[in-house]
């Protein structure tokens, strides 16, 4: 199937390491015009060397000044951006005893701000241009959240909720804005924590048996299994091309269909 990204201009934040790296590949590979994003200078340009995204930029988008940077960079080198990828966010470790209002503030500048930022900083001129995509990283926990990490959840929900708003006000516009919230992801830092706890609590050693034993203690679902990058990154993909031009102001889940986590 051909996607259409070709001569597309995507900005994919947070993309110099994990899925977000993965989600900048995948739309390089399918002919956008890609500029891969960290937060500090020189961070993503590995990404560059090694695949065919074509561009790298810098900028500390949890505040005001980084993210003008961000948006500037950019531009400078495309143009233009077509599609804005809000990728970057963080979980953070806590509870409803420990997290504190600095906490919870911080998870909102990571996790909502810093896409509210690049929204304003981009959207007139998607609008200018005509139309355009803007994807929000989500989790499933936006809907389905549990007792740790609260202050994360609530930065998550308040995300999914700015992007129904936000998918009304640029009404009419050819933008169109939608959440991806996956369940557990395979990452490489994801992997590396429950071969850790696979050891511990001998789980035995093939991920096949470390696997069955997350989804029977941590993500009950039908598939049996968790997410990959690429599929994370194959949905983004189809959400910004013109084939997903109806599919508007969705959180669009990938987690196998689960339907009650208990973790």
């Amino acid at each position: 199937m051909d996607l259409g990204l070709s001569g597309k201009v995507a900005l994919v934040t947070g993309s110099h390491r994990g899925t977000g790296q993965v989600i900048a590949e995948r739309l390089a590979s399918e002919g956008a015009t890609v500029i891969a994003h960290g937060l500090e200078e020189g961070s993503a340009d590995h990404v560059v060397e090694g695949s065919k995204v074509e561009y790298a930029v810098w900028g500390d988008i949890r505040n005001e000044a980084g993210s003008e940077i961000v948006a500037k960079q950019a531009l400078a080198v495309s143009g233009r951006v077509d599609i804005l990828i809000n990728n970057y966010g963080m979980a953070e470790n806590g509870s409803w005893a420990s997290a504190s209002t600095h906490d919870w503030l911080s998870m909102y500048q990571v996790n909502v701000l810093s896409a509210v930022r690049m929204v304003g900083l981009l959207k007139e001129a998607m609008i200018d241009a005509g139309g355009g995509r803007i994807i929000q990283l989500g989790t499933i926990g936006s809907t389905q959240p549990n007792a740790r990490r609260p202050h994360y959840y609530a930065a998550k929900g308040a995300l999914a909720n700015v992007t129904v708003s936000l998918a009304k006000e640029l009404a009419g516009t050819g933008i169109t804005v939608n959440t991806v919230s996956p369940g557990f992801i395979r990452t490489p830092e994801v992997e590396a924590g429950f071969r850790a706890k696979a050891k511990r609590k001998g789980w035995g050693e093939s991920w096949y048996e470390i696997e069955t034993h997350i989804v029977a203690e941590r993500f009950p679902n039908p598939v049996g299994r968790i997410a990959t990058r690429e599929e994370v990154a194959d949905l983004v993909c189809f959400l910004s091309s013109a084939r997903a031009g109806f599919i508007n102001g969705q959180n669009i889940r990938v987690d196998g269909g689960a339907i009650d986590i208990v973790h």
